[in-house]
Order: structure tokens, then sequence, then C-alpha cells
């Protein structure tokens, strides 16, 4: 019999302490207008931030259990607990395997995806799977989360971007598809405009790198804005042929939750209405490697999904990497 993975529950996590535009245009009053034109760029007009003494663990930890809690599902169900995030606990070992431990999956093996906000479309593909391929199988874990926040310069204007969060889903075989395809895309010729460039095997760190900056995230040369808006409307489309759907059959979209007005043009160039591309960003800030697993999260909560709806995921990842995944939901709304 054919396995297929079904979403069978998903959860979220917004830490608690609220930094809104307000709070930046103090801190950047000296840019002339700054913080307003990125507010009128993105559509972001706050963020939220974990206690300083929290680890990117620490965040995924809540969204986890809510997850487990509304599949009817304990930590010790878990067989395979998947991570992603590019604001790690450390280098090495990996944040999945921390995770697992605070949660008490004991039962989990685990590993972690990097490629920061393509990393959730590439986690649910995965564990589909590892769900179709392993019978053995049955309850998978798939979290993403960010808190690079606590890795940029806070005097960095880029910074308007980074807020904390977490999202998760939980996935379970089913008789019948869930999940429907997956796909990416990649440019590395754009690995150098905008990240981490100290404190790996290109550069170890070292007093030197500290002081320069660059073991904190930076955005060194801006992308250009065809990045997105061409390779997500490619990204769509190629699901659409390989699941062999049509794009006005899909529902609800899902993209990487940066520019408000990116996702709109994306939404014009496919041809369908915008409100099928739930957003979330207005109040949450730029998530990264949780955005996407944040705003399905939310569009659930709202009602926006229902029984055999057709969900795409479309996340771009700095480097650049771009991942895409569909699945039709056999349920709605909360469990």
């Amino acid at each position: 019999m054919m396995r297929f993975a079904d979403i069978v529950a998903t959860g979220s996590y917004l830490p608690e302490i609220a930094v809104p535009n307000d709070v930046l245009r103090q801190r950047f009053a000296h840019l002339d207008g700054f913080v307003d034109k990125m507010e009128a760029r993105t559509g972001i007009t706050r963020r939220w931030y974990a206690p300083d003494d929290w680890a990117t663990s620490d965040l995924a930890l809540p969204a986890a259990r809510q997850a487990l809690e509304r599949a009817g599902r304990t930590p010790e169900d878990v067989d395979l607990l998947i991570l992603g995030t590019d604001s790690p606990d450390y280098i090495t070992p990996a944040t999945s395997t921390v995770l697992q431990h605070k949660l008490g999956a004991a039962r989990a093996g685990t590993f972690d995806i990097s490629c920061a906000c393509a990393s959730f479309p590439t986690g649910l593909a995965t564990a589909a799977g590892w769900i179709a391929a392993n019978p053995s199988i049955q309850t998978v874990l798939v979290v993403g989360v960010y808190l690079m926040h606590r890795l940029a310069d806070p005097d960095d204007p880029m910074i308007f971007f980074y807020g904390d969060g977490a999202g998760a889903a939980v996935l379970e075989p089913a008789t019948e598809p869930g999940f429907v395809t997956a796909t990416a895309q990649a440019d590395g010729s754009y690995a150098h405009h905008w990240g981490i460039y100290a404190g790996g095997t290109a550069e170890p760190a070292s007093v030197e790198a500290v002081e320069a900056g660059r073991t904190q995230v930076r955005l060194l040369e801006r992308y250009p804005p065809e990045v997105n808006h061409e390779g997500w409307p490619r990204l769509v489309r190629r699901l659409a042929r390989d699941g062999d759907f049509a794009l006005d059959d899909i529902n609800l979209l899902i993209f990487s939750q940066v520019r408000k007005p990116s996702i709109e043009l994306v939404m014009d160039n496919l041809g369908l209405p915008r409100e099928r591309a739930h957003t979330i960003m207005e109040e949450s800030g730029y998530t990264g490697s949780a955005c996407l697993a944040m705003a399905f999260d939310d569009a659930i909560g709202r009602g926006k999904v229902q029984a055999g709806d057709l969900v795409v995921f479309a996340g771009s990842g700095v480097g650049y990497n771009q991942a895409g995944a569909a699945f039709r939901m056999r349920t709605g709304g909360r469990p």
C-alpha cells in the first residue's frame, strides 16, 4: 500500500517582547526616514524578540509542544525530528539534537536543515520522503525557527527585518495524498550578498573577525528584485506542472514573509487573487526559517484552510536557494 505524508497539526510561537517600528525610528533617527521607507517597502510594522538568555532551541520548544499537543501526540511518539534554521544554537552539534533533549523526544532521530527561509518547505518534502520510504516512520515533527536578531549588530539598520519566532508541523502517513510534490532551485553566485562570513571554515572566528563584525549577520550587497519576483512564479509553476494541477486550483499560497509588495506582485504574475496569499510579516517581522510555518499556522487559526484545500509553500533563503512544496489538506482547521 502506498504511504503518503499528511500534515495533521501545526503550532507556532511568537515571543513576548514587542519591538514596534517607533523603537527603531528612535534608534535610526539619523538615517533620514529609513524606517519609514522600510515600512512602506515591506509592510512590517513590528517584530518580537525572545529573552536575552534564550537560545534558538528554547524558542523552538513551545511551537513543537503545541503542534504535538494538537496532533494528540506526545514527544515520545516522535520518530523523526527535522529542524530548519540558519540561526542555530551552535555551529555543531545540530540544534535538532538539543531540541530533542529539551522536548523529551527520546525515540526520535534528528537532523538540521540550514537553507534559511527555504528550510520549512524543504523539511516538509524531506519528511514526506521519509514517510513514503520507511514503514517504521509514523510521526515526523518539522520545526522552523529563527533567532537572527541575536546574531545581528543592534546598530545595523538591517535589524529592521529580524523578528524571532518558531513554527512546527506534525506529519504522519495517510493512504491518500497529502503531499503532492516539491521542487527547489538555487543560484550560489549570490552567496556573498547576505550572511555571516566568519566562524566557519572559510574564516574561523578570531578577535579580528569579531572586531570587524564578520561574526554577525551582514547585508553586503542587495539582491536584485527579480530573485523573488521571477523566482517565486517559476517555482510555483514548476510545482503545478510536476503536481499536475492548475494554478487556479491553489487555494492558499505561503511565501517568505519578507516584503508584502513582492508577494502581491507575484500573485498578479500568477494571475491569482492576492487574498489567496496569507501574510503575517506586518505584525511579526521577517522570521526567516520560521516564517512559512508561522504563516501557515496563522492561516489555519484564521479559518483560511479547509479540508481538500491545495496549499503551496514557496520559500527563499540567503545564498540563495528557493524551495517549494504542495500539499492537499485532508482536514481543515484545528484538530
